[in-house]
């Protein structure tokens, strides 16, 4: 009765685990915005003031109004005259510069060049031969890289995640013929890394966690 009562509480703990901590994350993550944003809101544009609540949720709206507003004015002449001058006048600022340069590039990759993904999931051998890692095909190589690289033939950008932070890792340069196409997607390929090879996709699609 015992071992089945045990096995019962792990499975029950299985399946709330997952549930619970992301709606924590969530609902916490909302608090901190929250927190963030209505203090720069004037008090006669909150809610609280006119039903006696404070609504958590409502920085995250106001932050989300903010954002979309300001990306419209960007996209004017005006927006991008000011944007320019701003820019010209950060560059004046040797740390300050480093630091916008680093963020500007990092948010750009992220958010605004949302046609640029990984291709492909891969196999490559790293750090030797014999020894396999997954990496992320990133694009075809060109410029100066492929000119100057002795390889004489097509090589491919090859973004080589660590574990259990795939944020971070290194950019390889291969030949095509050295890397292996995966047949996953890059996002289980990204759930296998991310999970040190405890789970891993199956043939048919389904996720599954290793024995």
């Amino acid at each position: 009765m015992f071992p089945g009562l045990r096995a019962s509480f792990l499975t029950g703990i299985v399946v709330i685990a997952p549930v619970g901590l992301t709606i924590w994350l969530v609902w916490t993550l909302i608090g901190w915005v929250d927190s963030f944003v209505l203090p720069l809101v004037p008090y006669n544009f909150r809610p609280e003031k006119y039903i006696g609540i404070n609504l958590r949720g409502v920085g995250v709206i106001f932050f989300l109004m903010f954002t979309i507003f300001i990306g419209w004015v960007a996209k004017g002449l005006i927006g991008k005259s000011l944007i320019r001058f701003a820019e010209s006048f950060v560059e004046r600022m040797p740390v300050v510069r480093s630091i916008y340069s680093g963020v500007k590039q990092i948010a750009e990759t992220v958010f605004a060049q949302s046609d640029r993904s990984f291709e492909k999931a891969c196999l490559i051998q790293y750090p030797r031969k014999g020894i396999w890692a997954i990496g992320f095909v990133s694009t075809t190589t060109k410029g100066e890289v492929i000119q100057k690289a002795e390889t004489g033939g097509e090589m491919l950008s090859i973004f080589l995640p660590t574990t259990p932070n795939p944020t971070s890792g290194f950019l390889l340069f291969l030949p095509k013929e050295d890397v292996i196409e995966l047949d996953m997607s890059i996002e289980e390929a990204a759930k296998l890394v991310i999970s040190a090879g405890l789970v891993y996709p199956e043939q048919n699609g389904d996720t599954s966690r290793t024995d």
